[in-house]
Parts: C-alpha cells; sequence; structure tokens
C-alpha cells in the first residue's frame, strides 16, 4: 500500500524539551519529517469490537491470556509440596478464561520452605486492570493455606508487560503498547470523544496505564474535555519524537495540542499528519491506547484502521435512525476488517445522556473523575470490565490460534470464535503459498514446484499477525503469511501421526 507523506506545515508548532536550544519551538516540518518507511508500517487486520450507544446512550465491545508457569507446568513434574500447591491453586479457575490459574500460566516464583511451612508466590496476571485481581488473590490465599503443612502463605499481584501480539514491524512509539481500542461512532455528535475519554479514565482508574490518542485533526476535542498543566505538545530534538502531554496519569496527544487548533487540509495530507502524530510519539508501555476515531468510514478512517494494530473497537450511537444508518456503515467497516461478525456484537451498553456529563466534558474534567460514585461512573466501569475482559480473550485466543506439535509434526489450528481444531501438515501449508514468491501475479502460473517443498519440513517460528493470519519462518529463511480462511481451506491430516519423543 502506498502512503503519502504528511507536508510540511511551518506555521505550526511543538514546544521543544531542550529549553536551552535556539528558537524554543521546533516547527510541525521538523517533527514530522520522517520518511515513509519509517512512519508507516504493514498493514494489520483488527481484532474485535463494543457497542455504545446513547439513549441513553450503547456501549459494545469485544478482548485475551497468558501462559506460562513458572512455577512448574504441573503437579506431577515438581516436588510433593510444590506439587502441592499447583494442585491446591489449580482449583482457582479464570472465570472469563474458563481454565485453571496454573494452566493459565499465571503462577510464577514459585518458593515452598516445608521446614517453616511457608509458601510464597507470584500471580502474574494478563492486566493490571483485572477486574477480578483481589478475588484471585484472596482465593489463592485460602486454597494454600488449607494444605496441613503450610503455616504462612505470600501472594504477590502483578501484570505481564505491556507489548502487543502482532508480528511484524511496528514503529518503536507502538511497540510496548498492549492493547489499541479504537472508539468510532461514524455519525458526529453523538458521543463518541465523552466515551473516548471516559473510558480511558475509568481504565487508568482500573489500575491500567493508558493512552488517549484524538485522530480529529479537522475538530480535535480532547483539548476541551480535558485540562492538562501543558497544553502544547513537546518535541524530543535528538529522537526527533513527540512526547505526549499528560493528565492525571494519562497520556494525551492531539493536532489541538500542535498549537494551532483545527486543520485546514486535504485528507491525504491528514492522514499522513494522523499517522506521524500517533507512531512518532513517545507512549512508552501502556496497557490501553484508546483512539477517538474521526466521524465518518473515508479514507482517514480506513488508513487508521489498517495501519494500527487494534485489538477492539467500540461502537457509539444514539437510537435515531438517522444516526444508527451512519453506525451501521462503520459496523461494516470494522467487519471487513475482521473486528466484528457483522452485527453479533455480544455487549451493549446504555448510557444515560446528563447535564453534568455534558458540562463535565465542556469543563476539562472527564465525569468519571468529576463524580467517581456516580451513575455515569458505573456505567463506563461495566464498560471498561467488559474492555478488560474482551482483550485478555482475545489475545489468548490469537496467540494459540495456530500451533506447531513437534510430537506428531503436524500444526494445529484453532481459529478465534471457531470450536473445530484441526491439523495441517507443514509441507502442504508451505506448498500451499499463495504469495508473488509462489505464484506469479500476473498468469497466476504456479512458481513453487511439489517437489522444491521435502516432506520433512517443519517450521521455525509462527507469529501471530492480529486476528486474520499467522506468520510462518521455514528454514529456508521464507516468512510465509497465511491467514486463516486460506488454512481452512487446505487438505487436512486425517491420519494423525503417532507421537514422538521431543528432542530437546
Amino acid at each position: 500500500m502506498q502512503l503519502l507523506h504528511a507536508p510540511s506545515w511551518s506555521h505550526l508548532s511543538f514546544q521543544t524539551t531542550d529549553r536551552n536550544s535556539k528558537g524554543g519551538l521546533l516547527s510541525l516540518e521538523k517533527c514530522l519529517q520522517r520518511s515513509t518507511a519509517n512512519c508507516f508500517f504493514q498493514p494489520q487486520k483488527l481484532e474485535r469490537s463494543i457497542w455504545v450507544s446513547h439513549k441513553r446512550s450503547n456501549f459494545s465491545f469485544f478482548a485475551p491470556k497468558a501462559t506460562s508457569v513458572d512455577a512448574g507446568s504441573s503437579a506431577a513434574t515438581t516436588g510433593t509440596a510444590e506439587g502441592d500447591v499447583l494442585k491446591a491453586l489449580s482449583q482457582i479457575i479464570d472465570p472469563d478464561f474458563g481454565t485453571d490459574i496454573v494452566s493459565c500460566g499465571f503462577v510464577k516464583d514459585l518458593l515452598v520452605d516445608e521446614a517453616s511451612g511457608e509458601v510464597s508466590f507470584r500471580l502474574e496476571l494478563t492486566t493490571p486492570a483485572c477486574p477480578i485481581k483481589e478475588m484471585f488473590e484472596q482465593q489463592a490465599n485460602e486454597v494454600v493455606a488449607r494444605l496441613p503443612w503450610v503455616k504462612k502463605v505470600n501472594v504477590t499481584m502483578s501484570a505481564q508487560p505491556a507489548k502487543p501480539i502482532f508480528a511484524g514491524e511496528l514503529p518503536v512509539g507502538l511497540q510496548r503498547i498492549s492493547n489499541i481500542v479504537a472508539v468510532s461512532s461514524c455519525k458526529g455528535g453523538v458521543g463518541k470523544s465523552t466515551v473516548a475519554v471516559n473510558l480511558a479514565y475509568t481504565l487508568a482508574g482500573m489500575g491500567a496505564r493508558v493512552g488517549v490518542f484524538d485522530a480529529d485533526v479537522y475538530g480535535p476535542s480532547l483539548p476541551t474535555m480535558v485540562s492538562p498543566e501543558n497544553r502544547l505538545l513537546e518535541m524530543n530534538p535528538e529522537k526527533r519524537t513527540i512526547i505526549p502531554t499528560d493528565y492525571l496519569g494519562v497520556k494525551l496527544v492531539s493536532f489541538g495540542f500542535a498549537g494551532q487548533g483545527r486543520a485546514i487540509m486535504r485528507g491525504p495530507m491528514v492522514s499522513g499528519v494522523i499517522n506521524q502524530l500517533l507512531t512518532t510519539s513517545e507512549w512508552g508501555e501502556l496497557d490501553y491506547l484508546v483512539i477517538d476515531m474521526p466521524p465518518g468510514t473515508g479514507d482517514i478512517q480506513l488508513t487508521l484502521c489498517q495501519v494500527v494494530p487494534l485489538t477492539a473497537a467500540v461502537i457509539v450511537t444514539t437510537p435515531q435512525k438517522l444516526a444508527f444508518i451512519d453506525v451501521a456503515k462503520g459496523v461494516r467497516m470494522f467487519s471487513k476488517l475482521k473486528v466484528v461478525q457483522q452485527f453479533g456484537i455480544p455487549h451493549l451498553f446504555d448510557l444515560p445522556i446528563r447535564p453534568t456529563l455534558s458540562a463535565s466534558g465542556d469543563g476539562g474534567t472527564p465525569e468519571v473523575v468529576a463524580d467517581p460514585q456516580g451513575e455515569v461512573a458505573k456505567t463506563f466501569q461495566d464498560l471498561g470490565v467488559c474492555v478488560v475482559q474482551q482483550c485478555a480473550k482475545i489475545r489468548q485466543q490469537v496467540s494459540t490460534a495456530v500451533t506447531y506439535d513437534k510430537s506428531i509434526k503436524a500444526i494445529r489450528v484453532k481459529v478465534p470464535d471457531s470450536e473445530e481444531e484441526f491439523l495441517l501438515h507443514p509441507a502442504t501449508v508451505r506448498r500451499n503459498d499463495r504469495s508473488a514468491q509462489s505464484v506469479d501475479e500476473w498468469t497466476g502460473e504456479q512458481k513453487l514446484q511439489y517437489t522444491d517443498i521435502p516432506e520433512d519440513i517443519e517450521p521455525e517460528e509462527i507469529r501471530p499477525m492480529g486476528n486474520y493470519a499467522v506468520s510462518i519462518t521455514w528454514p529456508d529463511g521464507f516468512s510465509q503469511i497465511a491467514p486463516y480462511d486460506q488454512l481452512q481451506m487446505i487438505e487436512r491430516l486425517v491420519d494423525v501421526p503417532q507421537p514422538t519423543a521431543v528432542q530437546s
């Protein structure tokens, strides 16, 4: 995909962090001067979606898990004491994943001192915003304390480091963001920005590290809805990156903080500016980046959906037919990008339209901050819990959708949202590559011959690429992009080979 580079805008400025440097301000031209090779990256597919509508108002959404047991893979493979502890902990079931916390890989750093009867371990959850972390901590203490020889239990709670689940080259600014959630309406004036900002501060209140990106260049809302002390974006002159501003612990980036308010420019220019503001900002480690999408389903929206590895989407609408017609277009756009299955959206929230909600937005303080115990805040709390849970489910499904079973020398496939699991022969998968290296793009002639691929070929690595494909690295160095749709059409293994001992 060829993307246009953003133009220079010498009349716009960012504040530099180098207070002693001459000039004091760096122009937007300098801030946004990045080559398209560095600024833009390979399109990724979207993960899922949620609804928010005002009817009042509604929300909806979609979401992941972890896997690795530091403290031993099972009770059977550890010493008796450690095995007893793991067996006890395996009674605790994660309600979202339907699996015990040991199998989920939550148990880390297990230490057992039988002489003193002391047990200590760490529960590493998928997100610091986990809504049931206190329940996990309490249950872990209780089940281990019931062991007859245990006198003291020390449980430490933590969360997995922030990191994306997508393969491929991501811009540096996005490489430490776990989940990117788009808030979209496709119709202006239905409360999309209100939902985006209040959702972000709800997630932050749940313990997550959060950022907000205002993608509306023509009419940025973020400068009105929050009141950061520093209202001008700063630039790191050495790294040539943008430093987000901050309000109440949430990182913020908006064209409105560039010093010139609203933009007057053509679509291709806007797409370039938005991409560079998003991808060259120093977001750091974030659990959730909330993107306040501009209204509509045009070039800007499609560009954002294609170049940003979105995890999920929240759709905002009012009940009026005119608003819902436009919202339906947005849902179809996300559906084409594998975010939603048409209107099969499992979560719907009603948000009451209150004068205080509008007033708090205009006053620069989000409603969930101004009145954290109010009715509006409770609705956003429910939405925040839904976002956290659904993002966790998506990450787990995607990370385990396609794996290589070395014991039977077969590729296991279980496409997200499908109960069916099937096996594929590695050589068959490799021979079915449809890239330009294997098939002539003009004639359709097969360049890769059957005999070119040995029967005993094995993949070296399989990595997820969003919710639509995996990247498979083969011994010859070839990286194959295998969409789930294609894998489902390939001839499957019927006679499953007998497991063989795997050499370490």
